[in-house]
């Protein structure tokens, strides 16, 4: 299962930090010279190793979905950090081009403001400002909101709220569709949810728009297995219980399932019963 690790790179978005085998693939521009750009990168990463989802027992699941973690600390909830953009719309129909674009900026300067709140370890200051951020960008700038939420999920990846942060990247790929970075952060966070078929499927819209995805490629050849094989236990589960339900309505009449059989069509797959009077 993928590990996420969030760095900061120079377009002020946050990207999954690459594995050793093809850290070679990343490009960094705007920061310097490469050996600068190679320190930048190396001090990011050890200062946010942090950040991994880590595989967690059950337990530790539910700690988290309910605001808990393990020592007993209470985990921000961010109640409040939905935006309502309906109202928002409303809002800026009364506003001129020059509040419109002075509010732009403004809100640009807030996402700078909260990656280097991110980057200095204060995820939970950097999502209030990501928040306030939004709640200014014209809805008329649809990629640099979609960046306001991909980056705020990266944040609440950090402070465990991964259901949060979910939310956050379905509302940047609803504003921006082809935003790889966040499909491909919701389709990690869906598979360490256990949410597979949610996970494939945007493993394969990230392998549709960038084909060199290397972590794409190899989920979409790795999931199928899982999947199917998650679908014969639900299965073998499902067929267990109406077996039971079925002895319970049968022994009144002195039968069981034991008088019936299944048998699988192999070219269909599809199922005939046979009444046996003397089950063996």
């Amino acid at each position: 299962m993928p590990e996420i690790t969030e760095i900061t790179n120079s377009d002020d978005e946050y990207q999954d930090a690459v594995s050793s085998e093809n850290h070679t693939d990343m490009k960094i521009t705007d920061i310097g010279n490469q050996d600068h750009n190679a320190a930048v990168i190396d001090e990011i990463i050890k200062e946010q190793a942090d950040l991994h989802l880590n595989d967690e027992g059950d337990d530790n699941k539910e700690a988290s979905a309910s605001g808990v973690t393990d020592n007993n600390e209470t985990i921000p909830e961010y109640l409040h950090d939905e935006i309502d953009e309906e109202a928002l719309k409303e809002n800026e129909k009364s506003m001129t081009p020059e509040e419109l674009e002075a509010n732009k900026e403004k809100a640009q300067k807030m996402k700078l403001e909260a990656n280097e709140l991110f980057k200095n370890n204060d995820a939970e200051k950097s999502i209030d400002i990501y928040t306030e951020a939004l709640a200014i960008c014209p809805t008329t700038y649809s990629k640099d909101r979609a960046v306001l939420y991909g980056n705020r999920a990266a944040a609440k990846i950090k402070i465990e709220n991964k259901k949060s942060a979910i939310e956050d990247c379905t509302k940047a790929i609803e504003l921006w569709p082809e935003y790889v970075r966040a499909l491909l952060r919701r389709a990690k966070l869906y598979e360490h949810e256990d949410e597979f078929d949610e996970a494939l499927a945007d493993y394969k819209k990230v392998f549709e728009l960038d084909p060199g995805q290397n972590e794409a490629r190899e989920a979409m050849i790795r999931l199928p297995p899982i999947i199917d094989e998650r679908n014969e236990r639900l299965k073998a589960e499902m067929i267990d219980k109406l077996k039971d339900l079925g002895n319970m309505i049968l022994k009144p009449f002195g039968l069981s399932t034991s008088n019936f059989q299944m048998q699988q069509d192999p070219n269909t797959g599809s199922y005939s019963i046979n009444f046996n009077q003397n089950p063996s």
